[in-house]
Parts: C-alpha cells; structure tokens; sequence
C-alpha cells in the first residue's frame, strides 16, 4: 500500500506519465507481490473515500496538493481502483457472485473517471495512464465477455433458444470497452494546447488500442472512421515519426492490414514494408504478424515467393506458407489446392484466405511456362541465334492442366476453359501473348512471353 502512494507522490513529484500509469495497474507486475493485496485491505466500502484522500494528499508523505477539482479526481479514480481491486480478490478467493463483469464494470469506472478528470486539470504527460487503463479495460472485457458466453451455454444447451439468441451479445462488454477507449481517442485529438503541452502526443497509443480492439469486434470498418479522423486534423498532430518507434509500428501495421483488407495491395505493402523494417529484431511475434499480411502481398504485387531463409525462424508460417509456395512454384495445381484446404481454418483466421487464393494464378502462370520451356527452339536461320518455339497449340496447355491438375485420364478438360484461363493471365499481364483461335494456337511474345520470370 505504501509503495503504491509513495509511486504516486514522486510521479507527480517529477512529472512521469509512465509511473503514474503504473499506480493504475489493476494486476500485480511488481516485485512487491502483495502490493495491491495491502491496498485491498487498506479500508471498508464506508471509509475508503476518507482514507485514499489521507493517503494521497494529508499524510506526511505527501507534498502534492493539487486544485480541489484535481484532488477529487484522483480520490475517485483511486477509489474505483481499490473496488477493482476488491473484485479480483474475490474471484481469487472463490466468493459468491464474484465474477469478471463485476471486476469490467468497476475499471470502466475508473477509465471514465480519468477521462473525465482532463477537464478537471489533469496536466499533457499524464497521457501515458489512458494506455494503461484502456488496455486492461480491454482485457477484463474479454474475460468478461467469455464468462458471459459460458453462462449461456451452460443455461441454454444446444436447442432453439441457442439458434435464436444467435451471437448478439456475445461482446458486449468488449463493445463497452471499445466506447471507452473512443473517448480516450478523442480527449487526445481535441486537444488544443500548445504541441508541447498537448495531450496530442497520446493520439497512436490510443489510435492502435482502438483498432486493435475493433479487429476483435471483427468491426474493421470503424477503423476507416479513426483514420478519417486523423486525417482531418493531419495539421494539428505532430509528424508520425516523431512518435516513439512502437506507436509507429503497430500504426503502419494497421494501416497496412487495413489496406490489404480494402485488396489495396500495393498500399498495404508500402505500409506493412515500412513497419517490418522499423520492427525490433526480437520481437519475433510482431515480425510474424507482419509477415502473414506481407508474404500474401509480395504474392499479388510482385509474383515473388518467400525464401527458405526468411521464414526460418516462423515456424508456425513454414508450415502455413512452405507447401502453398512449393506448388506454386512446380506449378501443381492439385498440391495447391490441397494445401490451400489443409491450412483454410487458419487462412480465414488470418483473413488472408481469398488472397493466398489468388496465387493459384501464378502457378497455372508457371505450370504453362513449363509448357513453353518443353516446347524446345525454332530453327535457326541465316546464322541467328535460335529462339525459343511461340506458337503453342492450346491442346499443349490442355495437357498440361489435365496434368498439373492429376485429372483422370479418361476425363475431357474443355478447350474453352483452357483458353478461357489463357486469356485471363494474359488479361493480368501474367503472360503475353494473344490466342489464334481459328489455328488454335497461342501465339506469344518473342521478348519475355512470361514478364518477370526470365523467358
């Protein structure tokens, strides 16, 4: 208990947002295990009002006598600290009715009492406790929202009721938490005090916890909302980079899933690129992130595949990715398709399914390649250097689907299908070439029939 006041008193003392956070960590992260555990038993439900006011502002500890309004302030918020504080006790203890919307209920008092408490006095480098508080808000919601859905199930089985309760509910404390939050987003970004005084400089931290919380919500479409708003007052908020390196990061991820989601590919890429390069080396599941969203998008824009090297220290992306790229690359697009179906849960997962479908056009781009390469050289004439064969009969790439594809050889492949398929790399600039359809043949381009691949 001591320890928690005293953290206090020297915040304020010399002006550290991230220390007085820290007084509003509703878990212990201290080495002090029973740091909060002494605060819960520092007083009753009658008298805590009277002996936070003491501990904060009357003992002889303390030299910090704010303005009326601030004190009250802080006397609330401490006061709903050490209510959330007595709630988790009580689901440690096993007591009745204890439970994680009581614990979310009493922080999310906390968290609108500390965004209240801006327009009571609180000073620019307190930012750093809306973090803080909007991040375990965040959490209890979550815990909260589970329990609740365990409720229900064990209430209502598997029969009608189940069908028409359907899923509506079942975030609704993580929905109350994303509210909070918003108005933390906007307690900073209405701020209008001098830049070096502005509360403008909490604006990413609360701007990532805000997307992070609406991708949860599977809400994505209010994240365009935030960046609208953002850049409406672009002017009045301080250059990205001046913002510490994982405020940045986490943002251009953002942006770049955003972008990927919205298929604007080469957008997503720019910002995905820029946040893998800025990302610490060590921070292994940040990189892996990344690269989920970034490998898809090489995929699209470039046609590249990623190396053996790269996905190395990925474990988890060697399995999803290696046999996807293997197929790709030997142009089988059976093997494809099954190891497209092999990893689909985690692909909808990730949201990168209908992307990482696309890549079955390159390799049906690089299973006719084969087809173009086997196809041998021209005759040389007159003393020039042979040329590669470009007149292609379109039942060569009907072979080779009917291959690539292991279809049964009794099995007929439609010469309009292939053609059909021959015209849409060609369309995507996956080939070049056009197709003769009264010689059927595929006439291609003598200088790079398949644009960056070589040939």
């Amino acid at each position: 208990m001591a320890l928690l006041f005293a953290d206090f008193h020297e915040a304020q003392r010399v002006g550290s947002g991230h220390l007085l956070a820290s007084c509003l960590i509703p878990v212990e992260t201290f080495p002090d295990s029973r740091r909060l555990r002494s605060f819960a038993q520092l007083s009753n439900y009658s008298t805590v009002s009277a002996d936070v006011r003491y501990h904060l502002f009357q003992s002889p500890e303390s030299s910090y006598r704010p303005p009326k309004n601030e004190a009250n302030a802080w006397i609330d918020i401490f006061v709903a600290l050490w209510t959330t504080v007595k709630e988790l006790y009580a689901i440690e203890d096993s007591l009745h009715q204890a439970g994680w919307s009581r614990v979310f209920d009493a922080y999310k008092e906390l968290t609108n009492l500390l965004i209240r408490g801006y327009s009571n006095g609180f000073q620019a480098w307190t930012v750093p406790c809306l973090y803080t508080t909007g991040k375990y808000l965040r959490a209890f919601a979550i815990k909260a929202d589970v329990e609740a859905k365990s409720q229900n199930e064990d209430s209502f089985g598997n029969g009608f009721s189940d069908d028409i309760l359907g899923n509506f509910g079942k975030n609704k404390k993580l929905e109350q938490a994303a509210w909070v939050i918003n108005r933390m987003f906007t307690t900073c970004l209405s701020d209008r005090s001098e830049i070096t005084q502005s509360r403008k400089w909490g604006i990413y931290s609360t701007t990532n916890l805000l997307f992070k919380t609406y991708f949860r919500l599977n809400s994505i479409g209010l994240s365009k909302n935030v960046l609208r708003a953002l850049q409406a007052s672009g002017d009045d908020i301080p250059p990205l980079k001046l913002f510490p390196k994982s405020h940045v990061v986490t943002f251009k991820y953002y942006r770049g899933v955003i972008a990927f989601l919205e298929e604007s590919y080469t957008e997503a890429e720019e910002y995905l690129t820029e946040a893998w390069r800025l990302c610490h080396r060590d921070a292994q599941n940040n990189r892996e992130l990344i690269l989920s969203y970034l490998i898809p998008c090489h995929l699209l824009t470039t046609h590249t595949l990623p190396t053996t090297n790269l996905l190395a220290p990925y474990p988890r992306l060697e399995a999803l990715f290696r046999p996807l790229c293997s197929c790709i690359k030997r142009g089988d697009l059976s093997g494809f398709d099954a190891a497209l179906s092999a990893g689909e849960h985690e692909f909808v997962k990730r949201r990168i399914y209908l992307t990482l479908e696309r890549g079955r056009d390159i390799a049906l781009r690089n299973l006719f390649r084969l087809v173009f390469l086997a196809g041998g050289f021209e005759e040389a004439k007159d003393g020039q250097a042979p040329i590669r064969r470009t007149r292609v009969p379109v039942a060569e790439f009907a072979a080779a689907i009917r291959l690539g594809s292991k279809i049964d050889g009794a099995a007929r492949v439609d010469i309009d299908e292939v053609e059909c398929f021959l015209a849409n790399l060609i369309y995507k600039n996956l080939m070049k070439g056009y197709i003769a359809r009264d010689r059927g043949v595929v006439v291609l381009s003598k200088g790079g029939a398949f644009p960056g691949t070589g040939v």
